[in-house]
């Protein structure tokens, strides 16, 4: 039986080769929103991976969006300037195709970056910003209370979302991913640990719920017809009392009346106070949950590293993509070698062909290869 982890896949008008999907990845080496040439290589090499569609990291749509100074923003012009160059190399080079996730960080702002400690940013720290959320509930203890978006922020919020998804139109990009995961500011407003808000923003599950649906429909709004637009959220918040799957699985339904194209099922990320337990495809139950309560497709992801896990999630059904990170930055030909040992056929640059091994005389357990630009 052909590798049903290989089989095309269509998302509205984008047709992909196959089903994996390299996930974002924050790198925090932008210059003030602006990508770098450590972003032309990070996501170059997976241009020509194999994989079917690479997501950009997460996005800032506004300055104070951005998670750590380090990350990139799709806010100015000179943002979308150094992003052309990265999805440029993808026409010129790539058979992947290249999506971005476009992002707030609310509340989860403001932080320094990972290998300098990753803690908020002190308010005298000249690179430190003020964060927003939609109540004014600090993350946790050290980290600052952000201030609760009135009328004005949430309408300056939603402008911010609509001016970067139309750059990443003009910018090129294959698909849009919202963020509403990882306890960054959409998924603030799901949880009822983040929002304590008493106007139709908060309190019950609609409410809730009504801000990102309506960042959903502003974005899809501007976007062609043709190019896909979904959403990562988190199933759970992983704390009793906080954000569950039985919303999520609200959140999905709800979107999927909106035209959601794709739904990216992650967890956590809202609370220091999370119990996750974590081990390989733990997240994959929640996108199974999701999938059998709608018709969009589905994305699983989460320790997700072994290509006849991977297979077997696809091919049983309990997703219809799956998405790898860590896994991708381990091995970034991940998807050729998933290809030798499903018997299937992966894109090989024709730059990179004589590496193959049907090419240098060593055995190949059946698989053809498939030459690309």
């Amino acid at each position: 039986m052909p590798s049903q982890l290989f089989q095309p896949i269509q998302l509205r008008g984008l047709d992909l080769p196959n089903r994996i999907v390299v996930a974002p990845m924050c790198q925090y080496s932008a210059i003030e929103g602006n990508f770098t040439d450590w972003h032309l290589m990070h996501l170059g090499q997976f241009a020509v991976s194999g994989a079917g569609l690479v997501f950009v990291e997460a996005t800032g749509v506004e300055a104070a969006g951005r998670i750590t100074p380090g990350c990139p923003g799709l806010y100015s012009d000179e943002n979308e300037a150094a992003m052309s160059r990265v999805v440029q190399f993808y026409r010129d080079y790539g058979h992947a195709r290249i999506g971005i996730q476009l992002a707030h960080a609310g509340r989860k702002a403001s932080a320094d970056l990972p290998w300098q400690g990753g803690a908020p940013l002190k308010i005298d720290d000249d690179r430190a910003w003020q964060t927003y959320g939609p109540s004014a509930i600090a993350y946790g203890p050290g980290w600052p209370e952000p201030t609760a978006l009135d009328d004005d922020g949430l309408d300056r919020v939603k402008q911010a979302f609509v001016d970067a998804a139309k750059r990443a139109v003009r910018v090129g990009f294959d698909a849009i991913e919202i963020h509403c995961a990882h306890g960054y500011l959409l998924h603030e407003f799901l949880s009822p640990l983040s929002n304590q808000r008493n106007d139709i923003y908060g309190g019950s599950l609609e409410n809730r719920m009504r801000f990102p649906l309506e960042i959903f429909d502003a974005v899809r709004a501007v976007c062609p017809d043709n190019l896909p637009v979904g959403v990562r959220a988190s199933a759970t918040d992983w704390v009793d009392g906080g954000w569950d799957l039985n919303g999520t699985i609200s959140f999905a339904k709800a979107l999927q009346k909106q035209d959601c194209d794709f739904f990216d099922v992650s967890s956590g990320g809202n609370s220091p106070e999370q119990k996750i337990i974590a081990g390989p495809g733990y997240q994959t139950a929640f996108a199974t949950a999701v999938k059998q309560s709608t018709s969009m497709t589905t994305v699983a992801v989460g320790q997700i590293n072994d290509p006849f896990q991977a297979e077997t999630i696809i091919a049983s059904g309990q997703a219809d993509m799956v998405a790898l990170a860590r896994g991708m930055l381990f091995d970034p030909r991940w998807p050729w070698h998933a290809a030798e040992v499903l018997r299937a056929e992966a894109a090989f640059p024709a730059q990179y062909m004589r590496a193959h091994p049907s090419l240098s005389g060593e055995p190949v357990p059946g698989n053809p290869v498939s030459s690309a630009k």
